[in-house]
């Protein structure tokens, strides 16, 4: 499986892609995100899915369609239109075949930036039939892959208005909640941002040593919030009597803590 994710708020785009590649009882690691265009004319590209259908159609894009070349597409759209075409040609050539080896034609890719019409960043994802959607100011990002534990997060800490620094955070916590809970995503992880004030894009690529701080201050301040949580109406119903009552050392250490 894989997780890739993306944001779109009104200062840029945030881009996150796992690195774990699993087959059977393998685990290797391979980039899932690829950047395309020239310049400040670039966009990205993830994808979940089967690798031989994205490598083919990102070669197909290259080769038809000059997709390293800083003009070859005007606006974003235009370059999720080439992109789906390409999608739809490949799965003409090949979905019989993997459908005979019980293999599914399942490419989804997400793909982000703004290119030299646009007024704005947009981002878009994109489904293995080659139809799309946007995203909107009211949810936004998009996920693929194993989307499910990674929302809660986003969903509550997300919004259009959050700056790109606190998008970054948020980005990144929902792939360590998503890591956590499903064993066939993991590190190494790529990020990218697009500042779009600026137009800048910068990229990063960070190992498991690398989030140490990160990991162990957000596992502790968790624990210590569900500790300091108001008591629901259960105490009195499911729990024994006198379990209401503060612990002294928990008062002393949340004391010193704050």
């Amino acid at each position: 499986m894989t997780y890739c994710l993306g944001i779109r708020v009104r200062e840029g785009l945030v881009g996150l892609a796992d690195g774990r590649v699993t087959a059977g009882n393998q685990i290797a690691a391979a980039r899932k995100a690829i950047m395309l265009g020239d310049g400040d004319h670039r966009f990205f590209v993830m994808t979940s899915g089967l690798r031989s259908v994205r490598d083919k159609v990102i070669a197909y894009l290259k080769r038809d369609h000059g997709a390293d070349r800083a003009d070859a597409f005007p606006t974003l759209l235009d370059a999720v239109a080439a992109f789906a075409g390409t999608l739809r040609r490949v799965r003409e050539e090949d979905a019989d075949a993997l459908r005979q080896s019980n293999l599914t034609f399942n490419l989804h890719a997400v793909i982000g930036g703004q290119l030299a019409e646009d007024a704005e960043p947009q981002l878009v994802l994109v489904y293995p039939e080659g139809n799309w959607i946007a995203v909107d100011e009211r949810t936004p990002y998009i996920s693929i892959g194993s989307t499910s534990y990674g929302k809660p997060i986003l969903d509550r800490g997300l919004s259009f208005e959050t700056g790109l620094r606190q998008a970054v955070k948020l980005a990144y916590l929902s792939f360590d909640s998503t890591r956590l809970s499903a064993t066939d995503v993991g590190f190494p992880i790529d990020m990218l941002t697009f500042e779009a004030a600026q137009r800048t894009w910068r990229f990063d690529h960070f190992e498991y040593d690398e989030m140490v701080e990160q990991r162990q201050w957000w596992n502790q301040h968790i624990k210590a919030l569900a500790e300091r949580m108001p008591d629901g109406p259960w105490l009195d119903t499911l729990l024994p009597p006198g379990t209401g009552a503060a612990d002294p050392r928990l008062s002393v250490v949340q004391n010193r803590a704050e």
